[in-house]
């Protein structure tokens, strides 16, 4: 069996682990990366970075490489890639799930404002403070490019590009962050409102938390749904589960 992972999250990276943790025969695992990122984390497995050029491009890849098993683990706002394989497993015949980390839930204390869109973060946000902390990327920053008055503190794995806020100073980190070294984020830049993807997960979550502490407010980019009919994991291990049950299936078919 072939299993074609769209990866580049944590969630790929683990799933990955856990195919290879099985040592089971006949399996075999090749983990796709986008390659947006300079340096990423290798997952277990064969590797291949960059596009396939569209769904099209896809669905031939999975024929010509006798894929058994498609999972889209790739980021919650990767839209256009989800797109793509919805579209491709479906010309190609294989079976996709997508795997999700779910997404974060406002608690007591939480000053949040949810938008559908970057443009929609940047057209709230002279309402809401002066000194931003945009942790939504080093992608999409045009956004953002014409609000001169505010002054931007943006996170990121790799250096942006133009087009960018005129006021910015860029701070280069990769998660799990800390909830002190957040705090400290927020204070020592005099951060007022925080702008943030509904990414899901533990690794960026302590920022929530720590604007809470201070009673900021956070702008909510709300993530784009998945495609119509596809199943969905919250997590890797229930992904192993989906895979374990089309080998079996398969193994079963055979037999009959």
């Amino acid at each position: 069996m072939h299993v074609l992972i769209l990866g580049g999250t944590t969630e790929a990276r683990r799933l990955a682990e856990l195919l290879a943790a099985e040592r089971s025969p006949g399996l075999r695992v090749t983990n796709s990366l986008a390659g947006r990122v300079a340096a990423p984390r290798l997952p277990p497995g064969e590797v291949r970075v960059g596009g396939f050029g569209g769904a099209d491009g896809l669905a031939a890849w999975l024929r010509a490489h006798t894929v058994d098993a498609l999972v889209d683990a790739t980021h919650p706002f990767a839209g256009t890639i989800s797109l793509n394989a919805a579209r491709a497993a479906a010309t190609a015949h294989v079976p996709l799930l997508a795997l999700r980390r779910p997404g974060w839930v406002p608690v007591e204390g939480d000053v949040w404002h949810e938008v559908g869109s970057l443009e929609e973060a940047a057209a709230l946000l002279p309402a809401l403070g002066r000194r931003v902390f945009l942790t939504t990327g080093r992608m999409g920053l045009a956004a953002f490019a014409g609000l001169d008055d505010l002054w931007f503190l943006v996170r990121s794995v790799d250096a942006p590009e133009a087009p960018h806020p005129a006021r910015m100073e860029v701070l280069l980190d990769r998660g799990p962050f800390s909830l002190a070294g957040e705090r400290q984020v927020l204070s020592g830049h005099r951060i007022d409102v925080v702008v943030t993807k509904d990414s899901g997960g533990a690794a960026t979550a302590p920022k929530l938390t720590a604007a809470r502490e201070a009673g900021l407010p956070v702008v909510v980019v709300r993530r784009p749904p998945v495609p119509d009919g596809v199943p969905v994991a919250a997590g890797p291990a229930q992904a192993v589960r989906w895979i374990r049950e089309l080998r079996e299936r398969a193994a079963y078919q055979r037999g009959g």
